[in-house]
């Protein structure tokens, strides 16, 4: 308000005495309104009439600026007055840190600049990295400041750094200029994922790496794979390469998955399913099968009562920890089919027995069940593992409890005895929303599942919204750690890699936006469709 107080009253001396200030869009870039010759052009007096006067000056008045627009949005603009920053081959990437070089020679490759490395002295259109001693602050927080012709991103971590040159990126990208002023922002939930099913289908290392990228600029920060199943089990593996189909991930294409996904900041979740879902396992150790009392295999599930069973998985947990070094381990637990009939004790008579014998005589099959997820989970611990496991896999009025550290993945409430998110929450576990009636993008839609659309995401869904479409109360916001997008390749044939790519597109968008930030959107959906087209 002050300032443009000024520039009128300084419009109307001027006036008085017959002179004007120009704008001019060519020159006087650095000649705002309001500066030192502008005020002494504006200031001459009537009563210096017999002097001629100064030639006018010519000046720039911008605009105030507007915040940036990307996806996700950013949480806090603080607009300014000034031409903003855009690239050019001739300016130069900065770091303060060392440790940053990364993200420098990436954004400087992405905006066609120069990357010079640690440098103290400043140069005109320099963007400069830097690393900042905020204590408390969100470690995945920066700020973003355009002012006099340069940027700097500054974060307490190289991770919000990193968040900072997408919003650079996008903003480049989206507009040509990236708008002065202040950006700060942080996200959400701490844990932003997409999870891919490539045990069902089998995905090209290029297009998973296609992905990462993808995940990356729309700063997510976990992909999980699910890569065993019934179908198949597609990582090479030296342990028990006989489980492993033959179009599979060699270990050198998943390093180089991974090692792509952490210079994007993104952490790889495996995912090895068990007691259920093995069923490509079992195919090469059908001694292994589950067999009720009937002898019927059932299908997909290990006999979880004989200790070779145990041996087996324990094999293969070791070996991929050394394939997946991040720090989260998803140990699946879902949909175990000796537990979905009406008497698995009567069903499986050798399940019941291990049971009353680990557990004594008041223990059934579901706490054996719970036991051997609990075994699983101490294999991983040891490799200092968070882990995840499916809400199915929790039970309910079991003697064996679940493990504490174990977080809930809350993908639906469709199973037999299903638990409310709220019995989970209110037992103080913390859970990770995958909710499948938004989440879940299951190829060729079988079982009543429909293709989740960016628009419903971006309209209806929340963190909170873990069941269906209601949500939790708000005071156990803090406990849900975040969500995923996820493919599930049932009917693998039902769409190509391309058309997949197409599909999750909006949804991976929305999801972002509101795993980013949770409040209702400020833009229309269709004003955020449209942007999402002018970011590619």
């Amino acid at each position: 308000m002050a300032l443009r107080a000024l520039l009128a009253g300084g419009l109307v001396a001027a006036l008085g005495v017959g002179l004007g200030v120009w704008a001019s869009s060519g020159q006087g870039a650095g000649t705002p309104a309001g500066s030192a010759a502008s005020r002494q052009t504006a200031g001459t007096s009537v009563g210096a009439a017999a002097v001629p006067p100064a030639a006018p000056t010519p000046s720039r008045s911008y605009p105030l600026s507007t915040a940036p627009r990307t996806i996700p949005a950013v949480r806090s603009h603080t607009p300014a007055r000034g031409p903003g920053w855009r690239p050019a081959s001739t300016r130069r990437v900065v770091v303060s840190d060392a440790g940053l070089a990364d993200e420098g020679r990436l954004i400087a490759g992405e905006l066609g600049l120069a990357y010079a490395g640690q440098k103290n002295d400043v140069r005109a259109g320099d963007l400069r990295l830097a690393l900042n001693d905020d204590e408390g602050a969100n470690p995945e927080s920066y700020t973003m400041t355009v002012r006099g012709g340069r940027v700097t991103i500054s974060g307490p971590s190289d991770a919000g750094v990193f968040y900072g040159t997408r919003t650079l990126k996008q903003e480049v990208h989206g507009g040509g200029t990236a708008p002065e002023g202040v950006v700060r922002d942080q996200p959400a939930k701490p844990q932003r994922g997409f999870t891919l099913d490539i045990a069902r289908k089998y995905f090209s290392p290029a297009w998973i790496e296609d992905r990462v990228r993808e995940l990356g600029d729309l700063k997510y920060n976990q992909l999980g794979l699910h890569f065993s199943d019934d179908q198949a089990f597609r990582i090479q593996s030296d342990s028990h390469p006989e489980i492993v189909a033959a179009r599979h991930l060699t270990k050198a294409q998943v390093k180089k998955i991974v090692d792509l996904a952490a210079s994007r900041h993104i952490t790889v979740v495996p995912e090895i399913d068990s007691p259920g879902h093995l069923g490509a396992v079992l195919a090469a150790h059908p001694e292994l099968q589950l067999r009720n009392a009937s002898g019927v295999a059932t299908r997909g599930a290990i006999d979880i009562s004989k200790d070779e069973s145990a041996n087996l998985l324990d094999d293969l947990l070791d070996e991929y920890a050394g394939v997946f070094p991040g720090a989260y381990w998803h140990l699946g637990g879902d949909e175990y089919q000796a537990l979905t009939v009406s008497s698995p004790s009567a069903s499986y008579p050798q399940l019941a027995a291990a049971a009353r014998a680990r557990y004594g005589s008041g223990a059934g099959v579901a706490d054996l069940t719970t036991g051997w997820l609990n075994d699983r989970a101490d294999t991983v611990r040891a490799h200092d593992r968070t882990m995840r496991v499916w809400n199915d896999g929790f039970f309910r009025g079991t003697s064996v409890k679940p493990a504490s550290g174990l977080v809930v993945a809350y993908w639906t409430g469709k199973e037999i005895g299903a638990r409310p998110p709220v019995e989970y929450l209110a037992a103080g576990r913390k859970m990770l929303n995958y909710n499948d009636e938004y989440l879940y993008y299951v190829l060729g839609e079988p079982n009543d599942f429909a293709y989740p659309t960016g628009r419903r995401i971006y309209q209806q869904w929340t963190p909170r919204v873990l069941r269906g479409t209601t949500p939790v109360p708000a005071k156990y916001d803090a406990q849900i750690l975040g969500g995923s997008l996820s493919v599930w390749c049932d009917l693998a044939n039902s769409q190509t890699q391309d058309q997949v790519a197409a599909g999750i597109r909006m949804p991976l968008r929305a999801t972002s936006q509101k795993l980013w930030d949770a409040r209702t959107p400020q833009l229309s959906w269709a004003q955020f469709t449209a942007l999402a087209g002018r970011l590619g």
